[in-house]
């Protein structure tokens, strides 16, 4: 369990906006280096400089695709180097695009594979020699209800966190032993700049993005011995249809 996170480091992707904005938030107020990292070189700047003046911890944007290996190898270098070390590592970064098969064009499911499931994967692949390292590491993974709830024109975005929940029971499996716990949490609509929205108070009835991290800390301060793998969460009363 770590009980202090003073000192600690964190990566989460897509971590300047939304869920991922929310988390590093938590991290970094209690204490945790938190990296952040994004494709657009402002946004990142700008929440690491907003997240870095509101926590006790040190945030440092990064400029980061995560569907590129060689980026995410430099973020996980670069991290490690700057705080000595990496405990925490979320995988926030997703991105969803919606239509028909017969409308799917390639382009678009290659940025969703490649962003939602192979971006873990290379994440995933940089960070384990690292975390491995620690007596007590996290790996959390943010999916999505979608992970087993087929959409209509969701085929692309279906696949993708279909696959990362199966990808991440194996990879608990895989690196339990070294002290690395892995877990997926799975959330509903969600306020955030998700597939182009923009959050409003018409989305008062949401998962708001605070709401995650809240389940993010109570993670990584969960009793060593047990292992909650899998969260699935809803918002409490969404409208009538």
């Amino acid at each position: 369990m770590i009980q202090d996170l003073k000192g600690r480091t964190a990566v989460v992707t897509g971590g300047s906006k939304g869920i991922g904005y929310a988390i590093a938030a938590s991290l970094a107020a209690a204490g945790c280096n938190v990296s952040i990292s994004s494709r657009h070189a402002s946004e990142v700047e700008r929440a690491a400089r907003e997240l870095s003046e509101r926590g006790a911890g040190t945030v440092e944007g990064i400029v980061c695709d995560v569907r590129n290996r060689d980026d995410v190898r430099r973020m996980i270098d670069r991290t490690v180097e700057r705080f000595g070390g990496l405990q925490i590592l979320v995988n926030n970064a997703g991105v969803g695009r919606f239509a028909p098969m017969s409308e799917l064009t390639p382009e678009d499911w290659d940025q969703v594979i490649r962003t939602n499931l192979d971006g873990v994967y290379f994440c995933c692949h940089a960070a384990i020699p690292h975390l491995r390292n620690n007596d007590d590491s996290w790996i959390i993974n943010i999916a999505s209800l979608a992970g087993k709830n087929p959409l209509p024109g969701g085929a692309a975005y279906n696949a993708s966190k279909f696959g990362l929940v199966g990808f991440s029971e194996a990879l608990m499996l895989d690196v339990r032993q070294y002290g690395i716990r892995v877990n997926y949490i799975m959330p509903g609509s969600v306020a955030t700049h998700f597939n182009d929205h923009t959050p409003s108070d018409a989305d008062a009835w949401k998962i708001q993005p605070e709401d995650i991290a809240e389940l993010v800390m109570g993670l990584v301060r969960f009793p060593s011995r047990s292992l909650p793998s899998r969260i699935e969460i809803r918002p409490t009363k969404p409208p009538r249809r």
